[in-house]
């Protein structure tokens, strides 16, 4: 019988970090790392003895860890392996989740221009709904779409700060005061993976300075994650639309979420959708 020490899924944990490490360690040459050839070689890449070397662990030590053996690790020591190997950000995340440690965040990219590829899918995608925000909520595109669907204007610059404050954007979201906690307590779980960054409590206190009621959803201190959502609409042109909501994270700018709404299956959102954007000539032919 297995204990719970050797079940069977750290086992195959151990199994994958094994191979892992052998994989990564075989394509690294020496020259590489800046270390001479040393003749002939029996097997491709580092051997064992100079990634410890490399690393700064004793060599007895990197081979149990490369065998798979239960023993204790630190991020450090990890990054140092990492380091030697020379693992991209993905496969040094991988490292430590084989590990068991959960990866360090990675920093998060400043408020940037959305890419020409990200900005063309947004365009594409209308006349649905859609808009890229960074890590503090901050919109850095909005397509036409949203624009009319929900009501943003040029005054609009933060998505947190609109929920609460847009009076168009309010009136029309039939399910404002159920969300409201929720959107609230998704900012907070955002905040809390960045500890040092004054930037979220600055938005939150500016945000509770002018609207009583996010100033008291901010004080219970609730947190909650989601990436997905459904929002319902009551359009003053186009009456009641229902849509699915996902967030999306973009990799090239950590941090980053394309957010993409499509009309819910059932409804006739999809009609009046259509509708509303021909009324505002805002009306993409899709292919096929």
């Amino acid at each position: 019988m297995a204990s719970a020490s050797s079940s069977p899924f750290r086992d195959d944990r151990r199994t994958e970090l094994r191979e892992f490490l052998r994989s990564r360690r075989a394509r690294v040459s020496p020259a590489d790392v800046g270390m001479p050839a040393g003749g002939r070689r029996r097997t491709p890449g580092l051997r064992r003895e100079e990634v410890a070397v490399l690393a700064g662990v004793g060599a007895s030590w990197y081979t149990w860890l490369e065998q798979g053996r239960d023993i204790t690790v630190s991020g450090q020591v990890l990054d140092a392996i990492a380091r030697v190997l020379l693992l991209d950000a993905a496969e040094r995340a991988h490292l430590y989740r084989l590990a068991g440690l959960t990866p360090p965040q990675a920093p998060s990219a400043p408020s940037v221009a959305v890419s020409p590829e990200v900005r063309r899918l947004l365009d594409a995608w209308s006349p649905r709904p859609g808009y890229v925000r960074d890590r503090h909520w901050h919109f850095t595109a909005v397509n036409d779409a949203a624009r009319v669907v929900f009501g943003y204007g040029e005054s609009d610059h933060n998505c947190l700060v609109s929920f609460f404050t847009n009076p168009r954007y309010r009136v029309r979201h039939r399910d404002w005061e159920e969300t409201a906690p929720e959107v609230a307590a998704a900012f907070r779980a955002d905040a809390a993976r960045y500890p040092d960054d004054p930037e979220f409590g600055r938005i939150a206190g500016e945000l509770a300075a002018v609207c009583p009621e996010f100033a008291a959803l901010w004080a219970r201190h609730d947190v909650a994650e989601h990436t997905s959502a459904v929002k319902a609409v009551e359009h003053p042109e186009a009456g009641t639309m229902v849509f699915d909501a996902t967030l999306l994270p973009l990799p090239q700018h950590p941090g980053h979420h394309l957010i993409m709404h499509n009309p819910r299956p059932g409804t006739d959102t999809g009609e009046r959708l259509e509708a509303l954007m021909r009324q505002h000539s805002l009306v993409v032919a899709h292919p096929g």
